[in-house]
């Protein structure tokens, strides 16, 4: 196998080599400036967040976590609150929940989409829920209508986790905009990715947007006057400008992964191999296709990925195992069978490489290499 044969899951130096310039710069002028905190780039990017997401207001925090975290102190949910969210997630969307003395009601997906499932949540509302966390898995928005729909009949505040979703929409109303607050992370491997960690929320209340905040900066308003007791989550002014650089290309970015995705469906469904699932799009959505995850069934997922490992493709699991069995959260009292489309997803999902700057060649690569894995003896038998 040579190098010219490999394709990565993803490739970061890739995406920002036509931009190297222009980041350095913007770095360079962040140094200069001795404004490391609160500069000019941080207003600026908020300004931009807020315009592409259609909400009044958006604020800079340290990472898509504190987002999470911050969105649920600002709405005061915490000791005995009760927050429903999807199992089928990464960690940071239960975790904020639980470090404020919440509990975290897990919710089974709807398999075509990932998402939670909305005709599930009603059962899972209690006199102690608060609030109902969608998370827009993979770049698809959630069920906004349904689960908006729901939250008012019990009064109850929704957030979304959009930490995957930036630019995507849902009936032409973009994530981050269909809520109390969105949640968003620049996490280096996301469509819009940093230099390191980075988060923001957006919301339509000026009031909780000074909440938001007041609470990223240890409840401090003003300087060495304390009204709650917040975090410390500030998005770094370098951090800002090199999302400042990014932010024009997001659109070119989504549209490449989304050529990207036509195309794999497109060749693998040609290619007809049993037991692979290929993605849903909700005809609602804009999808802005953080991850294209198939499905691989019959027990065949991990012998697959390997092999796909050993022809130099890369291939990640989102997520192997569900957060309603993750040994931290053994006292809330789910077990095996608990989640049932969530625990299957957990056995069977497989995300392939699909990022903007993928080639035709490679794509085609990973197309060829998987379908025949799949139709091999070794893969038919795992």
């Amino acid at each position: 196998m040579t190098q010219a044969n490999c394709v990565p899951l993803l490739d970061i130096n890739r995406g920002n080599a036509a931009q190297r310039d222009e980041i350095l710069a913007a770095v360079t002028r962040v140094i200069d400036s001795g404004r490391f905190l609160f500069g000019p780039d941080v207003a600026t990017l908020e300004k931009s967040i807020a315009g592409l997401c259609q909400t009044e207001h958006a604020v800079a925090c340290a990472s898509g976590s504190d987002a999470l975290l911050l969105a649920l102190m600002a709405l005061d949910v915490g000791e005995g609150d009760e927050v429903i969210v999807p199992s089928f997630t990464f960690f940071a969307t239960a975790s904020a929940v639980w470090r404020l003395g919440a509990k975290p009601v897990f919710v089974d997906i709807d398999p075509r989409t990932f998402n939670l499932d909305p005709e599930l949540i009603e059962d899972a509302i209690t006199p102690l829920t608060r609030a109902i966390i969608p998370v827009h898995l993979f770049g698809q928005c959630a069920d906004m209508d349904a689960i908006g729909q729901i939250a008012a009949r019990h009064d109850l505040y929704v957030i979304e986790d959009a930490a995957q979703a930036i630019g995507a929409t849902f009936r032409g109303r973009h994530a981050g905009s269909m809520s109390a607050i969105g949640c968003f992370s620049f996490y280096p491997t996301k469509n819009l990715g940093g230099f390191g960690d980075g988060g923001m929320l957006t919301t339509g209340d000026t009031a909780l947007a000074e909440r938001l905040r007041l609470f990223a900066a240890h409840g401090m308003s003003p300087r060495y006057y304390h009204q709650v007791v917040g975090i410390c989550s500030r998005l770094d002014s370098i951090q800002a400008a090199v999302l400042n650089v990014k932010l024009p290309r997001l659109g070119e970015w989504i549209a490449g992964r989304a050529a990207n995705a036509a195309r794999y469906t497109r060749e693998l469904s040609a290619a007809a191999v049993g037991g692979l699932g290929l993605p849903e799009r909700d005809e609602r959505c804009g999808h802005v296709w953080n991850q294209y995850t198939v499905r691989i069934g019959g027990g065949r997922r991990d012998a697959v990925r390997a092999q796909l490992a050993s022809a130099g493709i890369g291939s990640e699991i989102y997520y192997p195992v569900p957060l309603h069995l993750q040994q931290c959260f053994q006292s809330l009292g789910y077990g095996p069978g608990s989640l049932p489309e969530t625990e299957r997803a957990a056995r069977e999902v497989l995300s392939l490489p699909i990022f903007a700057e993928l080639t035709e060649a490679e794509l085609t690569t990973v197309v060829s290499r998987l379908t025949a894995i799949l139709c091999s003896p070794l893969a038919k038998a795992a």
